[in-house]
């Protein structure tokens, strides 16, 4: 016995004119309608999460995006921990533990660490500073604003800095009985930056900056996009 057809639910709230917008999990198309301010909308058949209009929301991501990338700063520069054997002891920066497989058939392995705890997250808090930056001060959007939040959203999934400190931490665990270990400051400074992500993707709905950068090209139609 075949199973009944779910009946579709109604779209969303809109004009006839308004644009459709699919769910991301259900992939029903409903009507676009602007959430007011700290509200949100959902799908109207599986209420999966559609869009969020929070207040603050591009500040707090810009300032998330920004103290990130000083935080990097602060990473590559300062000692990631130092470790001492016998009265002997040594540091290494969070450019060096990357490189730390560097030679022979791991080299690709040691170039991956440094692409995904490093370059994409720096690539992708660029990314994000360059493209909200102007909107939240009135002006045009910048030129290519569209590729560059692409780009950050199709960054995100590759910016693995929690996935490296956990495994530091769970290393260090393993090799505390055998040497002292000291976490410096580019430890504290990655984890830093683990935080600031988490809150960043937790306060910013990706449909809000499209929507911004919309209504910014609108009323600055002069504005270059390339």
């Amino acid at each position: 016995m075949s199973r009944p057809e779910p009946t579709p639910a109604p779209p969303l709230p809109g004009g006839a004119d308004a644009p459709l917008i699919a769910c991301p999990v259900c992939d029903f198309l409903q009507r676009q309608a602007d959430p007011p301010i700290d509200g949100r909308v959902s799908c109207a058949r599986c209420g999966e999460l559609l869009m969020t209009n929070r207040r603050g929301a591009f500040e707090r991501t810009l300032a998330a995006a920004i103290a990130g990338l000083i935080l990097m700063v602060a990473a590559v520069t300062f000692p990631f921990l130092e470790m001492s054997i016998a009265g002997l002891s040594s540091t290494a920066s969070v450019i060096e533990v990357a490189l730390a497989f560097q030679g022979g058939l791991v080299t690709a392995l040691s170039v991956a660490t440094l692409l995904l705890i490093v370059i994409i997250p720096v690539l992708r808090a660029a990314a994000l500073t360059y493209v909200l930056l102007p909107l939240i001060r009135g002006r045009p959007p910048a030129p290519r604003a569209e590729r560059a939040f692409r780009l950050a959203r199709e960054l995100k999934p590759w910016a693995m800095a929690e996935v490296f400190v956990v495994g530091v931490a769970v290393a260090l665990v393993k090799i505390a009985g055998m040497a002292t270990i000291s976490l410096g400051p580019a430890f504290w400074a990655l984890t830093a930056i683990v935080v600031l992500v988490v809150c960043e993707g937790s306060g910013l709905s990706e449909w809000t900056v499209w929507r911004a950068i919309e209504r910014a090209r609108a009323v600055h139609p002069e504005a270059p996009r390339i």
